[in-house]
């Protein structure tokens, strides 16, 4: 078996608190031991040249593999949400899906809840978790019936896999594209309250304590709906909750002239819930960060605001801006290393994410400091569909390696 021992290298342990000097040592597929470590005589010695040394993205929650962009992101793992355009609720299905990223990275479905995602019939989750399914899904749509939620965290519960939600309340969200408030309305757009995505949080964290099964909210994006997370995990339940750079950087004013790359699902909020969900990274409310990515091209999204599909290419740029967070205090690279990718690997039950003896060597060499200017007509993803267009960023993968090997 083939030993490699990266040198010179800062590292990004999710497990430490800071950045530290050290030595990353690999045998096959997996990482040995990482730290202060020496180096065996017959090991290949990669330098890294006082690059960060970190675990390998985990994006959990993509609606499409993109090989280009994850690479260029320093992605090396992808939960595939079950909206396809053949809703991933059949066990061919899940196991086509694991293929789909091979041999260039990792994809893990997220398996469908209900059939066809239409929140009616359970679908047959064990089967598929023997298939390859890492998670059980919701998909984009909140299931409005309780009893048939309840059925799925407590068959998911026996399973020991986790829900992966999404958080809005369809009743009061069917049609809107917005957030009410001043720029919905100023727009004359269709649009939703807020609390919209708390009562769908409330109910679900009552059936996640009935059943005692883990729930993830891959969104969350309003000051009530952390405060009903924090409140959980106080208590002791399985919930967990995720965000994406959107809505840490945008608010619901990037909707004005009607633009259509801020069209997403859930909608922008308002300045207030921007600001929380700013304090809910730094004070570790959230558990995850997600790039959300959806590439939509010029028939999805050169439509009227309302006609367009939701969804931005998120791949590329979730390091960069996450890093954004490091600049200005919010987290240490460390802990955004654990909500990149040792917190998903965790939700996900993979072996992976962190420097630990058997981990998967899946590892990224990141400057965080490389100046790159977002370009929507220059994006690796298949399509360009970007809030971020033309915005100055800092931060890049430079090289990845996907167990054990580079890319």
């Amino acid at each position: 078996m083939s030993r490699i021992a990266i040198i010179n290298g800062r590292l990004a342990d999710p497990a430490g608190d800071a950045l530290t000097p050290g030595i990353v040592l690999i045998a096959g597929d997996r990482i040995v031991a990482a730290g202060d470590v020496a180096v065996p005589d017959d090991a290949q010695r990669i330098d890294a040249q006082g690059l960060v040394v970190a675990p390998g993205l985990i994006d959990l929650g993509v609606f499409a593999t993109d090989k280009p962009a994850f690479h260029f992101g320093g992605i090396t793992r992808a939960a595939l949400m079950p909206d396809q355009r053949a809703p991933l609720d059949e066990v061919g299905l899940i196991r086509e899906a694991t293929r789909a990223g091979k041999p260039d990275f990792w994809v893990h479905p997220i398996a469908a809840a209900t059939r066809g995602l239409l929140g009616q019939e359970m679908a047959e989750m064990g089967l598929m978790q023997m298939a390859g399914a890492k998670a059980v899904g919701t998909g984009r749509q909140w299931i409005a019936d309780s009893g048939v939620m309840l059925r799925v965290l407590s068959y998911a519960s026996g399973l020991g896999l986790t829900v992966i939600a999404h958080a809005e309340d369809g009743g009061l969200t069917a049609k809107a594209v917005a957030t009410s408030g001043e720029t919905a309305t100023r727009l004359g757009l269709p649009h939703a309250p807020a609390c919209a995505e708390a009562l769908a949080i409330a109910r679900d964290i009552m059936l996640a304590r009935e059943t005692g099964a883990a729930i993830h909210f891959r969104l969350v994006t309003t000051k009530a709906g952390f405060d009903l997370i924090r409140a959980a995990k106080t208590e002791g339940l399985k919930v967990t909750c995720g965000i994406s750079p959107a809505y840490l950087f945008l608010n619901d004013q990037a909707a004005t002239d009607f633009r259509t790359f801020a069209r997403l699902s859930p909608p922008l909020r308002d300045e207030r819930d921007r600001q929380a969900c700013l304090a809910a990274v730094a004070d570790g409310t959230i558990d995850v960060i997600t790039s959300s990515h959806d590439p939509r091209g010029p028939e999805d999204k050169r439509l009227p605001f309302a006609d367009a599909s939701p969804g931005m290419a998120g791949a590329e740029t979730l390091l960069a801006l996450s890093l954004n967070l490091v600049r200005d205090g919010q987290v240490t690279i460390n802990r955004l290393m654990t909500l990149l990718s040792a917190n998903p690997a965790k939700i996900l039950g993979v072996d992976a994410g962190g420097f630990a003896a058997g981990s998967a060597a899946d590892l990224i060499f990141v400057d965080p400091d490389a100046p790159w200017i977002v370009d929507s007509a220059k994006m690796a993803a298949a399509a360009g569909n970007t809030p971020f267009d033309r915005l100055p960023v800092q931060g890049r993968a430079r090289r990845i390696m996907k167990g054990g090997v580079f890319l």
